[in-house]
């Protein structure tokens, strides 16, 4: 059974993450050219983003608001609005919807390995807007330090859930192997032992455990490499493990 590394992180913490980081997005792309590309997302304008963001929110929140316990259909694109406009509405709504809902309440959740319960979708609203601030801001050129205790949840994120999501969906795996992921500043480390057909297995690594393939850095680093959107020298092993962890190609 997999289990989170980090710890001390609530629902009202994810919120706060959210609501800063959102600002942060939203200042970039009122910067920027809504035609301009986005250096992270070949193909993507601003605007692009920007709605991206939107329906994300209003797809995502809509599981908070209802409590459904089966997927839902993502919102068709919006008509008759501007796609800041659309952005605030989604904006206004998701900081309302995360304060209200108790990250206890049940509801449906993405991966196999993810419980399902509310906190998930908390948790995973503040890294995607995170992510799409990051893309935003390379397009400005001003682009933030990501604090690395924030990293540390996301990387926790990306090993405990996020992977679990991709070899059961549109990816499945035939990978079998070990990694240990180890941040330079951070105190949490972690093995994920993957077994094709089968959800990862992943805990704290021990002291100076070792995996087929091993990964590290700055736990900045790290986080951004393993959504693909910076390159990583540190790391070593089994490159068929290594791209496994690698979940945001395409994303």
């Amino acid at each position: 059974m997999s289990r989170m590394v980090q710890t001390g992180w609530t629902a009202q913490r994810w919120t706060a993450v959210f609501v800063e980081q959102a600002e942060m997005f939203r200042k970039a792309v009122t910067d920027a050219d809504p035609a301009a590309e986005v250096p992270t997302r070949p193909g993507w304008t601003v605007q692009d983003l920007v709605v991206h963001l939107a329906r994300f929110l209003e797809t995502s929140t809509a599981y908070l608001r209802t409590g459904s316990r089966n997927p839902v259909q993502p919102p068709p694109a919006p008509t008759g609005l501007a796609p800041l406009q659309y952005l605030d509405e989604q904006l206004v709504a998701a900081r309302e919807i995360l304060a209200a809902v108790p990250g206890n309440r049940p509801v449906w959740t993405f991966s196999p390995a993810a419980p399902d319960l509310a906190w998930v979708w908390h948790r995973r609203i503040a890294h995607e807007t995170v992510l799409r601030r990051f893309d935003a801001q390379t397009t400005v050129r001003e682009v933030a330090a990501t604090d690395a205790d924030l990293c540390a949840d996301g990387i926790d994120e990306v090993l405990t859930t996020i992977v679990a999501a991709k070899v059961a969906g549109d990816v499945p795996s035939e990978v079998s192997g070990t990694a240990v992921v180890s941040p330079t500043d951070v105190p949490e480390s972690w093995l994920i032992s993957l077994t094709p057909a089968e959800v990862p297995q992943v805990r704290a690594a021990a002291p100076g455990e070792e995996g087929d393939a091993q990964v590290t850095g700055d736990a900045e680093l790290v986080y951004f490499w393993l959504w693909n959107r910076m390159n990583l020298r540190e790391m070593t092993g089994d490159q068929r493990v290594l791209d496994v962890l690698q979940v945001g190609r395409g994303h």
